[in-house]
């Protein structure tokens, strides 16, 4: 047995280093996975002939409301084009969102005037990255070494600049972005045998339920809900929302029936001496990393954040500045680590919030605009980097930072290289600039990793 033939699944991501996140699940499994910037065409594919999943890494997290149909319609009709059996519109993991703001109810809504499906599965737990969704709640840890908190007490997403938690029931926080009716399936439903589990699901259909939310808490239940959502892609194009989770979903299912046989995990890029880093996350996760690595082998090297903000020649200056600095360090034999903020609570922050207030924005145009801002700053800059020193391997951390970074880079396609830490993997960039091309980057999430992890990217896996 095996998957059937064709695309069986494209999906979008929110943002970059989710995006990543997803093709890692998929591509460990043993499904050729592809990801693109730009919705791919048929001509694209065709440079990728045994790829059976496609991802777009996208950039909604950020985008105000209104500005999301332009965006995700063309997404999804373009995998509609493609004949995807399953399109997901791909979340993070910490249900990043608001009502004006990066809606995941929004995108739902314009997924089903797309695919009209009979509902919409949503799956956002995924135990592998230490989410965990019980009862409709979500409990998340903050990076890979902290204890398990429930998300309104998270320390992470308490504090998020753009999209703070203030409810972990994520049924109540998604009925704020849209009007469909919401419903759970929860653990102790998931632990039915198939026969009742399946008449109980029939049933809360049977409802009207419009999106279900299903537990995760461990492995058997993965297996359950890839067992339900795929009986229902059969004879239409699923729609469905959520994390990576979903894919694990599907994944241990298909490896259940025998669709998929077990496929051996890439085993990275090997050892480099040096590696280039920027960072414009404010997580305290990257702060600890940040404080982690210039103990060892890196460069700290503090981006003067206002001079970037004001444009111009002080821009410029100190673009110049940050390379003649990075150069410095490599030529010293350090890894250069260019960074906007040492973490959330980086003086820098407020310092560049008054600069973009004077230059006119509002404080929602300053959380949505400091992450394009840098992002192609840095972007720039390792670009620049690469172009002098021929060094091929590299690490962007922020998930907004990445988005942007990387089309900065002229990135077209990613594939895995291999593990770093769950939801960040090490890829091979496919790009039209001949210093970019090839080179193994890793596009790291605000909350991914643990202390360590920029040592990691050295070694080439975890």
């Amino acid at each position: 047995m095996a998957l059937p033939a064709g695309l069986i699944l494209g999906y979008y991501g929110d943002d970059f280093t989710g995006s990543t996140d997803v093709m890692e699940a998929l591509s460990y499994a043993g499904v050729e996975t592809v990801l693109f910037i730009e919705p791919p065409t048929a001509e694209d594919l065709a440079r990728f002939p045994a790829v059976q999943a496609i991802g777009v890494a996208g950039l909604t997290r950020s985008c105000a409301v209104d500005a999301m149909e332009a965006e995700l319609a063309p997404a999804f009709s373009r995998f509609a084009e493609l004949g995807c059996r399953l399109v997901h519109y791909k979340t993070c993991s910490t249900f990043d969102s608001a009502p004006e703001v990066g809606s995941i109810g929004r995108a739902i809504d314009i997924g089903q005037r797309i695919f009209a499906a009979p509902f919409v599965p949503l799956v956002v737990g995924a135990p592998a990255l230490q989410r965990f969704c019980l009862f409709g709640n979500l409990f998340a840890r903050s990076g890979l070494d902290s204890e398990v908190f429930r998300l309104d007490r998270h320390p992470t997403m308490l504090r998020h600049p753009i999209t703070p938690m203030r409810e972990a029931d994520l049924r109540v926080h998604l009925a704020a972005q849209t009007q469909r009716k919401i419903g759970l399936f929860d653990v102790l439903e998931l632990g039915l045998n198939p026969a009742e589990m399946d008449a109980q699901f029939a049933g809360k259909l049977a409802q009207n339920i419009e999106v279900m939310l299903f537990d995760t808490l461990e492995q058997k239940d993965l297996e359950q809900v890839g067992r339900l959502v795929w009986e229902h892609a059969v004879e239409r194009p699923l729609f469905c929302a959520g994390s990576s989770g979903l894919e694990y979903a599907l994944t241990a299912y298909w490896r259940t029936v025998g669709l998929l046989s077990s496929a051996p995990i890439p085993v990275g890029g090997g050892e480099v001496e040096r590696v280039l880093v920027v960072s414009g996350s404010c997580s305290p996760v990257t702060q600890r990393q940040i404080e982690h690595a210039v103990n060892s082998s890196f460069a700290d090297i503090q981006a003067d954040t206002e001079k970037l903000v004001r444009g111009g020649e002080l821009a410029t200056g100190e673009i110049e500045r940050l390379v003649h600095v990075s150069l410095d360090a490599l030529g010293r034999g350090l890894s250069p680590l260019v960074h906007t903020a040492r973490g959330p609570d980086d003086v820098r922050i407020e310092a560049t919030s008054r600069v973009f207030a004077e230059l006119g924005y509002d404080e929602l145009d300053i959380k949505l605009r400091s992450g394009a801002v840098f992002g192609r700053i840095l972007g720039q800059i390792l670009a620049v980097l690469a172009e002098r020193t021929g060094i091929r391997r590299a690490c962007v951390a922020g998930g907004d930072t990445s988005a942007y970074a990387a089309r900065e880079l002229g990135v077209e396609a990613l594939e895995v290289v291999g593990p770093m830490a769950p939801g960040s993997p090490l890829c091979r960039v496919h790009s039209g600039r001949v210093a970019i091309d090839g080179m193994e980057i890793t596009f790291k999430g605000g909350q991914v990793g643990r202390e360590d992890f920029f040592s990691h990217v050295l070694r080439g896996r975890p």
